[in-house]
């Protein structure tokens, strides 16, 4: 890589690093393992930084490595694993309403597959375009609909679950609404 591309690629980390290492934290629930996401993302596109003749798409091209990378670590977790049927109270107390409803969001996202994980990230949280989350994740349009209604519908069904099974009606009126509000939202860009 030339020296000029050099520089380019550490003025784009230099700028972008908080904003790429906010979407690496929605991909994956532990800060350290966000930075380590968000590390191996950058270290895979410096070797091909020549290659993505468009910089300004620099920004898609890196979280498609985020959502590949942490896709490749989902896949080669131990087996050893088990699953269970009541997820662990891992509440974070906060003094504020929102951060609270953010930290239970990303609790009860734990359930969601990869696929849906992102397109609920990169369409919410990125407030990227239906045609824009499709491109980023190699999908139709029609797929990251569908992938997104599923994972709504996922996340309900997540905070129906923990309602019978006691988890209290304090966390379902926190998390509900948030949920209600990615189903209006969603429905309001279909409908547009």
């Amino acid at each position: 890589m030339a020296h000029g591309e050099v520089l380019e690629f550490e003025e784009y980390v230099r700028t972008r690093q908080d904003a790429l290492l906010r979407s690496a934290r929605r991909l994956v629930p532990d800060p350290v393992d966000a930075q380590d996401l968000l590390q191996t993302a950058l270290v895979r596109t410096y070797g091909r930084w020549d290659g993505i003749a468009d910089k300004r798409l620099a920004d898609a091209y890196l979280r498609r490595v985020m959502i590949n990378t942490r896709t490749e670590w989902w896949r080669a977790r131990k087996l050893e694993e088990v699953p269970t049927e009541q997820m662990p109270d891992a509440r974070v107390e906060d003094s504020t309403e929102q951060h609270a409803d953010r930290a239970l969001l990303m609790d009860i996202m734990k359930v969601l597959a990869p696929k849906q994980r992102s397109v609920v990230v990169l369409r919410h949280w990125e407030q990227m375009s239906t045609e824009e989350t499709a491109a980023a994740l190699g999908m139709s349009a029609g797929t990251v609909k569908s992938t997104l209604h599923r994972a709504l519908a996922r996340l309900r069904q997540e905070l129906e679950s923990r309602d019978r099974e006691g988890q209290g009606r304090e966390i379902r009126d926190r998390e509900e609404p948030a949920i209600g509000a990615l189903e209006r939202e969603e429905r309001e860009r279909c409908a547009a």
